[in-house]
Parts: structure tokens; sequence; C-alpha cells
């Protein structure tokens, strides 16, 4: 499996871009990640499947939390989504095509596989099918994760080259509802970490003294984590953490080499 490029731990990772709703710049937009590249972050973004097997950048399932539509994304066509207009501002639901156009290598990126199977389960495949076809001529930083490790795995198939981990967590019931018992206890140990060869884990930044974390970091792995939202949660994240994915402050950059 490919490293992790060195641009992941160094500066912070904007979730779902640099984005601010207040200002027009919603989450997972192109103006979010445009805003990110110039304040110097990296960005993470998150992709659903159009019905016509796009991926589209967007984070939810539905469309009622983000637009004035309602109904799940997978139902509408990749044409269909890019018409509607995200809530209080210009802009629309964009393809990874055009996220990768838009970025061209500014700034890394780290693209999050939503589960597509319910369960994370193996019922995967279209969607890594897309993201795989959207980054075969891309060369800028990237890579790629999920919290299903079928996924991970279907993706490493289909683009071997592309660095790929796992987003994790201590999966609590609360948090999961739908997840059963079993697949929630085989998730929270991070067994699949060393079967997929992965190089990385994003795992929640509340949960980073898990010994199984202490211990993937002690045998190599790069440690990313989610979401910080103050300089308080960043300074203890960093105890374990080697770089964040950060929303809601604007984090310190690291200095620039010369």
């Amino acid at each position: 499996m490919k490293p992790l490029a060195p641009e992941f731990l160094t500066a912070p990772l904007a979730h779902r871009g640099y984005h601010d709703a207040a200002a027009g710049r919603p989450e997972n937009s192109l103006a979010a990640f445009e805003a990110a590249i110039t304040a110097g972050y990296g960005i993470e973004l998150d992709v659903q499947l159009s019905s016509d097997g796009h991926a589209k950048v967007f984070h939810d399932y539905h469309l009622d939390r983000l637009t004035d539509e309602t109904g799940s994304v997978n139902v509408r066509t990749m044409a269909e989504l890019r018409q509607i207009k995200l809530k209080n501002s210009n802009e629309t639901i964009p393809t990874l095509t055009q996220v990768l156009g838009r970025v061209a290598g500014r700034a890394p990126l780290l693209i999050e596989i939503k589960d597509q199977d319910g369960v994370m389960g193996a019922n995967v495949g279209p969607l890594e099918k897309a993201v795989a076809d959207a980054l075969a001529d891309y060369s800028g930083p990237v890579a790629v994760m999920s919290f299903n490790p079928h996924a991970v795995r279907e993706f490493t198939k289909l683009s071997p080259k592309t660095a790929c981990g796992l987003t994790t967590s201590s999966f609590p019931a609360e948090s999961w509802p739908l997840l059963p018992a079993k697949t929630r206890a085989h998730l929270r140990l991070i067994e699949d970490y060393e079967p997929l060869g992965a190089s990385f884990i994003s795992h929640h930044a509340s949960d980073l003294e898990n010994a199984r974390v202490q211990e993937l970091k002690s045998a190599g792995a790069a440690i990313l984590c989610w979401t910080v939202r103050s300089p308080q949660a960043e300074k203890t994240a960093r105890n374990v953490a080697d770089n964040i994915t950060f929303e809601g402050y604007a984090p310190h950059l690291p200095p620039k080499k010369t």
C-alpha cells in the first residue's frame, strides 16, 4: 500500500473544506475548498453516489439538511444534483471531478467514501469505481478512507497506487444505532488495518488514548483524527495524532520551510 504523502502530516485538514455558512461557503462546496487552499490548509471531503454512477461531493445520505430539496442523494442523477443549490449560497453540489479540477494539486485531498452498504458490509463497488475513475489522471496529493473496510478493500483493487486508510472510532451504540453490536465490536478493534495494508487511520479525537490507536502508532501507522473544534481540543489531540481534521476555528499553520 502506498504510504500517506507527507503533505497530510503538516497543514491541518479543513473538515468538508474551510466552510462558513454565514459567509456563503457551505460545507463540501467549491467555495469552501478554495478558502481552505487560500488559508493554507489541506482538505477533507466526502463522496456519495449519484443514480447514474458518479461520485458527488456531499456528506449526507439525504438532501434535506444542506439543500431545500428532500429525499436521497442516490436517486438523483449527476445532472440533477449539479443543479441543486446548497442552502444560503450560490454554490451547488459539485462532482468529485469538478473538485479535482479546481484543486489541481494545490492542497492535499483526503476523500472519505461514505458507506453505501448501510451496515458496513460487502455490498460495495459502484462508488469505489467512480472515485477510482475520477482519480485516474490526478497527480496531486490524495488519500482515500472509509469507515467500511469492504469499501477500502474494493477501492485498493481499483486504485492500488492511492494511499488508503480507515476512518475509525469507538463506535458507541448511541452514535451508530443501525449497526449490529457484533459489527461495532469488530470495527472498534480496527482489526482490518493490517489485512488491508492500510497506511493510516483517521480516528475520533475523543478516543485517541485507545490502546489499539497507540499500538498502530507504535507500529508506524500515520494517525489523523476527526473532528477538532477548538485550540484546546487540538492541543490534546496532538499528544497522539500526527495531524488533525478541524472545523469552526483557524488552527495555526506550521512554519514554512526555507
